[in-house]
């Protein structure tokens, strides 16, 4: 439809050193590389450590204020099994590209950059046989301009071409895609946003425990904190693939894992706390994010969580032990996201009715996870 790509260029960095691996000589080969069509132009550029003020400032509208670029694009750069790429327009940088490298490090020499418009991202996962992308954003001058469509088929070109073990893209993203053949949909999760003051949020867990109390007559789940070695056992376990995750898929926040074993690592690294409404074949498990800070407020700290049930009294038991071991640590103005089945939406949003200060961010929107063949 857009008839990009009509042509590709790749040109050769000078490598750092002679004993560098093949995966790592394929990734200097991309150091720099050009798409033309027609009056697009696209150069991309490895990401710099330099380049994030540029980078957030191509970001200032993302996400409702909710960007969480400004925590990650550092951890981005460093982490095992991913790349990230800078685009850039006639000399102006209109997208930052990210697609997973092997942990030896960066393997492109330093060199000027002109100013961005532009960022994205992708990870390999699931023993390297999956792409994860992520993170696209492009200049808000140069949007509807086929920009990111062009980067992302780029993208897979590349992962075809030097990657041939990978054999599927999988990504999320919270509308529905154009109609394409190639893409499958595997899962639809619902999320709900709430917001309040830290102060508030007390009162709020309160009144959710005298809901829960009087809903389960007091004889309700009583929810576990699991270990990292608890939560490993149970998140690779049959029970809870088959009977808990969406299309038997690990939903992290927006990142989507395979239930293996080469996975557990990268999921260690998020920092995530898992708690079950107990610890053997648990109707409910969950996951939450590390809170971080977000643009919308200069106090302002966001986290997600994750529940994997399909009962209303589990989801709710294991949500207000989350927040509950939350509390503490928390300070200013929190957003956060629950996201969970379609068919708890509803129960999920009457249950956090508050009169405590805590009012919805966002109501209803999806979570949608996609894959396609590469």
């Amino acid at each position: 439809m857009f008839g990009l790509l009509t042509q590709l260029r790749l040109t050769t960095p000078a490598l750092r050193g002679s004993a560098i691996p093949a995966a790592s000589r394929v990734l200097a080969d991309l150091g720099k590389a050009a798409i033309h069509s027609g009056q697009l132009e696209l150069e991309f550029c490895p990401a710099r450590e330099e380049d994030m003020e540029q980078v957030l400032a191509i970001s200032d509208d993302c996400f409702s204020g909710l960007d969480y670029m400004a925590e990650t694009y550092h951890h981005w750069l460093r982490e095992p099994d991913r790349f990230v790429f800078l685009a850039k327009k006639h000399g102006r940088v209109l997208l930052l590209l990210s697609k997973s490298s092997p942990a030896e490090g960066s393997f492109f020499q330093p060199g000027l950059l002109p100013p961005q418009i532009a960022l994205g991202s992708a990870l390999l996962v699931d023993g390297r046989r999956t792409a994860i992308g992520q993170g696209v954003r492009v200049d808000p001058a140069h949007r509807s301009q086929g920009v990111a469509f062009a980067v992302r088929r780029h993208l897979i070109q590349f992962i075809k071409t030097y990657f041939p073990q990978v054999t599927t893209n999988r990504w999320t993203m919270e509308t529905e895609p154009r109609p394409d053949a190639d893409i499958r949909l595997l899962a639809r999760e619902a999320v709900l946003t709430l917001c309040c003051e830290v102060a508030d949020l007390g009162p709020f867990l309160q009144e959710l425990g005298t809901k829960l109390g009087q809903q389960t007559g007091g004889g309700g789940p009583q929810p576990v904190t699991l270990s990292q070695v608890e939560a490993e056992r149970l998140v690779l376990s049959h029970h809870v693939v088959q009977n808990l995750l969406p299309a038997g898929t690990i939903m992290n926040d927006w990142e989507p894992f395979q239930p293996l074993e080469s996975n557990l690592e990268i999921l260690r690294r998020r920092g995530l706390t898992w708690v079950a409404d107990r610890a053997e074949l648990p109707s409910a498990l969950s996951l939450c994010t590390t809170p971080h800070r977000v643009p919308y407020r200069a106090d302002a700290l966001h986290f997600n969580i994750n529940i994997f049930s399909g009962e209303q009294t589990p989801a709710r038991a294991v949500l207000l032990a989350q927040l509950q071991g939350l509390l503490p640590s928390l300070r200013g103005y929190v957003i956060f996201g629950i996201c969970l089945r379609p068919c708890l939406w509803a129960g999920m949003r009457d249950f956090c009715r508050s009169s405590s200060g805590v009012s919805f961010f966002r109501e209803h929107w999806e979570q949608l996870l996609l894959e396609r063949d590469v």
